[in-house]
């Protein structure tokens, strides 16, 4: 991903209130840049933005705000066309409502996030946001092999054990109460909030695995599965290892619990430093 070029072209294309210290984006510039082929489809990713705006018990309209533009027509002719005023929040809660996993989206989700055009900044934010992200991924995968194995006659307690001989496997040995005491992470909490990036993606790897090849091979019992999800565990960290990376020596991360509450209260100062849009003319 080319940040620089993408940075440049959204500070482009950004608009400021005459006479106020309000910045905001026209909606269909931003369309293609955020990877939206149809206006159609780029209006339902707005709509989407505004009921989670309502949700809040404030008007859009201080951050949406609905225009008609003209258009040029090849006859040299020009067409009334509709489009939305935004603030920054709202670009903000548009690219919320989109995938990380696509680049555009990615950035975008930073970039109006931050308040700021410091390209060091927008990458630490996109770093932060892959994290929670692979963290959400974990999470799902992890829950749908709870859910099939339990069809296959493992209770909750077995899946605890299928996971923690599958940390075994991944951390060289290291069982996940060995690896919470080398990070200092108390019994209660999950490993996985305070694993880098990487392990996080590593582990949901090798879960997605195991739920394929449990529903693919028709695996029954807790023996089974934990071998299946052991195997899977050792294969994965030998496919890292070949890159000269041990999962138990990577350092661990912040508590992935206080970025989402530091994201959450970041949210809420955004909305306020955005401003308001100005009241229509009459």
């Amino acid at each position: 991903m080319d940040i620089n070029r993408m940075r440049s072209q959204f500070d482009d294309l950004s608009h400021t209130v005459p006479e106020e210290d309000i910045e905001f984006w026209f909606a269909r510039d931003l369309m293609k840049p955020l990877g939206y082929a149809r206006w159609e489809n780029f209006q339902t990713a707005i709509r989407r933005a505004i009921e989670s705006f309502e949700s809040t018990g404030y008007s859009h309209e201080d951050h949406f705000r609905g225009v008609t533009k003209m258009v040029p027509l090849g006859s040299g002719s020009e067409r009334p066309v509709d489009d939305f005023m935004l603030t920054r929040y709202a670009c903000y809660l548009i690219a919320q409502n989109g995938d990380p996993r696509k680049e555009p989206i990615a950035f975008a989700q930073s970039y109006f996030a931050v308040q700021t055009r410091k390209q060091e900044l927008i990458e630490d934010r996109m770093r932060l946001i892959a994290r929670m992200d692979a963290r959400e991924r974990l999470r799902e995968s992890e829950k749908g092999l709870s859910q099939n194995i339990y069809e296959r006659g493992v209770d909750d307690k077995g899946f605890g054990r299928i996971r923690s001989r599958g940390d075994a496997a991944l951390f060289g040995g290291n069982t996940t109460q060995l690896m919470k005491q080398r990070y200092g992470i108390t019994k209660s909490r999950p490993l996985a909030d305070f694993l880098p990036t990487l392990t996080i993606a590593a582990k949901n790897l090798a879960t997605e695995m195991t739920n394929h090849n449990v529903m693919q091979e028709n695996l029954q019992g807790e023996k089974s599965i934990t071998q299946e999800h052991e195997q899977n565990n050792v294969s994965v960290r030998d496919m890292l290892g070949q890159r000269g990376i041990q999962p138990e020596n990577l350092p661990p991360e912040e508590d992935i619990k206080k970025l989402q509450r530091r994201v959450k209260s970041e949210q809420k100062r955004l909305e306020r430093q955005s401003g308001k849009l100005p009241g229509d003319e009459e």
